[in-house]
């Protein structure tokens, strides 16, 4: 079983990455949870959502404590105390970034960042960087095609919106080094 932690703040799409996940993921036929963890509920806080893939049902029932792979949204929650916590030896961390995060010091650690807020706001006109980031993900991972992830983007958006998402999954997938995460994934989820 694969298990992620996507990290952000409310407003960014952090439970709705996990559930685009999850949803990706059932939709090749694997089994999948996504759940999130809130504090305060508030715009701009920060929020955490898990995501579990699997090839058979998933029992567990709690927090992702020991993740394969972190998704980070925003850049400046990886100040916060608990943030890296629990990452597997060799994990990789994708992050919302222009440029690499000083304060990572990568170790073995696969840092891969994506400027997906900009692609966002190009895209779709609004700073919302979870479908980019998403698309990365796969793309690194090779644990889902990405065209997985536009299906799962069909059940939720419709017209224009749609169009514009597989467009900014089609940018964001090309922005990172197909599967450079793949035997990582493939050994976390054997």
């Amino acid at each position: 079983m694969l298990e992620i932690r996507i990290h952000g703040r409310g407003g960014q799409g952090n439970v709705v990455a996990a559930y685009l996940l999850a949803t990706a993921a059932i939709g090749e036929g694997r089994y999948a949870q996504a759940f999130p963890a809130f504090g305060a509920e508030r715009r701009g806080a920060p929020v955490v959502a898990f995501a579990r893939i699997g090839n058979a049902p998933i029992h567990r029932r709690c927090q992702v404590l020991q993740p394969a792979f972190l998704i980070v949204q925003d850049r400046a929650l990886l100040q916060v105390p608990g943030v890296l916590d629990g990452l597997k030896a060799g994990g990789g961390v994708l992050v919302n970034a222009n440029t690499m995060p000083e304060e990572m010091d990568s170790g073995d650690t696969d840092v891969v960042t994506l400027p997906a807020t900009a692609l966002a706001t190009e895209y779709l006109g609004r700073p919302v960087p979870n479908t980019a980031l998403l698309a990365a993900f796969l793309s690194l991972t090779g644990m889902l095609p990405v065209t997985a992830l536009t299906a799962a983007l069909g059940e939720r958006f419709k017209g224009k919106v749609l169009e514009r998402n597989r467009a900014l999954v089609e940018t964001a997938a090309s922005r990172v080094e197909p599967g450079r995460w793949q035997e990582v994934a493939h050994a976390a989820s054997a």
